[in-house]
């Protein structure tokens, strides 16, 4: 497959600028779960995290509802939070109880320090700056989840124990979520900056945005490995 996926024009040139999103999509965290080395508690520890992780982002999205500029982006960025809530949690649920770790343990857990640097980070794009600056801050998870579940379920082998992981992002309910969401950032470029988004200098603004939080996915994935 493409290494490039198809999730729009400002997702592509962001990401091949961002210069750590190697070091995100392939951190050691990612590949461990593609070779079925990564330790079964550093998963459980980061999927705890991530779940605290989670609440946030939704919260993160919510706020796009309120700085969008139209039902059409207001009904997308709804959809999103619906998504984040009610069906990628359960999947850290699920796993967590499997394995002993209850909802109350989970919701009592101290978030980590670089948990709180990303989600806050995020959410400040939000309340400072327009539905532009939330989204470029928003891309990087969404999207790279996306393009890390394709690339592993193609090339993790059948008998790693994170299939599950790699089938929730991989599917097509989340590829789905995946291409609406880059479809909403070029749009919403397009109704903002014009048809040559890249002559303004929001552009840059926004790219540094994007590269930022793409930093702090990689700091994301070191909580497992803690």
């Amino acid at each position: 497959m493409s290494s490039d996926p198809d999730y729009g024009h400002a997702f592509s040139r962001w990401r091949q600028a961002a210069p750590d999103w190697d070091a995100y999509t392939r951190h050691s965290f990612v590949e461990g779960m593609r070779y079925g080395t990564l330790p079964h508690a550093a998963y459980l520890k980061y999927l705890v995290q991530d779940y605290l992780f989670l609440i946030h982002f939704a919260r993160a999205w919510a706020l796009a509802v309120v700085k969008a500029g139209d039902l059409d982006e207001m009904r997308t960025c709804s959809a999103t939070v619906h998504t984040l809530l009610d069906h990628e949690m359960s999947l850290h649920i699920q796993t967590c109880a499997k394995a002993g770790i209850d909802l109350a343990t989970m919701q009592a857990t101290p978030e980590a320090g670089a948990n709180l640097a990303y989600t806050r980070y995020v959410l400040e794009a939000g309340y400072s700056g327009d539905f532009l600056d939330l989204l470029a801050a928003l891309m990087p998870c969404v999207l790279g989840y996306g393009e890390i579940g394709a690339r592993l379920a193609h090339e993790a082998g059948p008998d790693t124990p994170y299939r599950d992981w790699i089938d929730s992002y991989a599917g097509p309910e989340y590829q789905a979520a995946c291409r609406a969401a880059g479809e909403l950032m070029d749009s919403a470029i397009l109704k903002r900056l014009g048809p040559e988004p890249e002559t303004s200098p929001r552009w840059a603004m926004l790219g540094n945005r994007f590269a930022t939080a793409t930093r702090l996915e990689v700091g994301f994935w070191g909580l497992g490995q803690a």
